[in-house]
């Protein structure tokens, strides 16, 4: 018997020290890079734009999500937004272009958002709007050529979208930019923000030096802001376009730093 206790406790002390050494083990070993980007366009455009930055990204492992919103209001586009991060398997990166930044400020909460990316995009304080941020313009800056709505919705002028929403990009994509256009609703120029994702998320932030639709200066006040890491590169307010390896690149690493 005193030969059996003895076999007992040495079992249990080495079940015990396993069990320790694993939960250690599990403990001490860091996280993995967040695999899964949801990219959310912007005002005026859809999607598609994403395309290279999609490649890029994908072509590295990533779970890449492009939302298409409406852009007829925000609350709409917060909520499908909110429907594809729940369709995500894990840890995820928010992105967002310019109007997008507004929506990824009030979707990007979700607990399955570990670190929001703003490419020349919006980042406001509770209760800013896209019209609110333009109505106090940057002195001297270009005034984006937006037209007064129509029926509740506007657009760029298209003769003046090429020089100030996509400068870089080649005329004949700019053209089609611009006759593709996607309305852009009054109650999403108008939706405010409640609760900025970017006051609980850490935030990346890809500052386009050439913008004429978002002023430069105005996009790195946003960021301080926000607390967010700035790269600067240089771009039209379509820079997701037309450096997509840049875009690409920011977004990476901040997948790389919320893995952490």
């Amino acid at each position: 018997m005193t030969q059996f206790r003895k076999l007992l406790a040495a079992s249990t002390f080495a079940a015990v020290a396993f069990g320790t050494a694993v939960a250690g083990a599990a403990q001490a070993a860091p996280a993995g890079p967040v695999k899964n980007v949801v990219l959310v366009h912007g005002a005026f455009v859809d999607g598609s734009g994403w395309v290279d930055v999609y490649k890029l990204l994908t072509a590295d492992g990533y779970k890449v999500t492009v939302v298409q919103n409406q852009t007829a209001s925000l609350a709409d586009d917060v909520a499908i937004t909110r429907r594809a991060l729940a369709a995500q398997d894990g840890p995820t990166i928010l992105v967002g272009h310019s109007y997008g930044g507004v929506v990824i400020s009030e979707a990007g909460t979700n607990d399955k958002v570990k670190g929001l990316v703003y490419v020349a995009a919006f980042a406001p304080e509770a209760g800013e709007s896209v019209a609110s941020l333009l109505a106090n313009p940057v002195p001297g800056a270009p005034v984006p050529p937006i037209l007064p709505p129509q029926d509740g919705f506007a657009i760029v002028d298209k003769a003046k979208f090429h020089a100030a929403f996509a400068a870089d990009v080649p005329a004949a994509t700019a053209t089609f930019m611009a006759d593709s256009q996607t309305p852009f609703g009054v109650p999403a120029i108008t939706g405010a923000v409640t609760a900025p994702a970017w006051k609980v998320k850490p935030s990346w932030y890809v500052v386009a030096d050439s913008d004429k639709m978002i002023p430069p200066v105005a996009q790195r006040s946003m960021a301080a802001r926000a607390g967010a890491k700035v790269t600067e590169a240089h771009g039209s307010h379509a820079i997701y376009v037309s450096q997509p390896k840049a875009v690409a690149a920011v977004i990476e690493a901040a997948a790389q730093a919320a893995g952490k």
